[in-house]
């Protein structure tokens, strides 16, 4: 993942609530299995360095299933429906990893794309609080006459963490 996104999602993380963190880890997954999709076909093109791109983005994939999995609430009928779907996802990513094939890649992309749209519209209706509260305040805008977004941050970093 690019520094651009990984700085995106910090930002992101850091002003979401708890249905924005869901949305979140879906796009997180999404742009994983595109990640290793691309570096699955440089390695077709020759390109070695593809292996080791490929079975980061799968991980990075995995990993940020596991996270979803550790969010459900398995005492409700959703939530195990829910683990049963992201199991089988899981599996895909493995089949995807031993064969190096794009398929199951993008059949979690267009599973996780269903989900991220769902939550989108729960994360429309939930006016929850963020969940990290001492983080600094940024504002993003337009600077004068060079056309491009930049982002300002506010706040005290000394006071940031626990304090003794």
């Amino acid at each position: 993942m690019s520094p651009e996104k990984k700085q995106d999602y910090t930002l992101r993380i850091t002003q979401a609530n708890k249905t924005a963190l869901i949305t979140i880890l879906y796009d997180m997954v999404i742009d994983y299995c595109e990640e290793a999709i691309t570096a699955n076909g440089a390695l077709e093109q020759g390109d070695e360095t593809g292996a080791e791109h490929f079975e980061r983005a799968i991980a990075a994939a995995d990993a940020c299933i596991d996270e979803l999995i550790g969010s459900l609430h398995l005492e409700h009928e959703l939530g195990r429906n829910l683990l049963g779907l992201y199991l089988f996802e899981k599996r895909q990513l493995l089949h995807a990893r031993i064969h190096g094939s794009d398929a199951e890649l993008s059949h979690a992309i267009h599973i996780f794309s269903a989900f991220r749209d769902a939550y989108r519209q729960l994360e429309m209706q939930d006016d929850s609080a963020p969940l990290m509260m001492n983080v600094p305040k940024v504002y993003a805008g337009m600077t004068y006459g060079r056309g491009e977004l930049t982002e300002d941050v506010t706040g005290a970093y000394a006071n940031r963490g626990f304090t003794a």
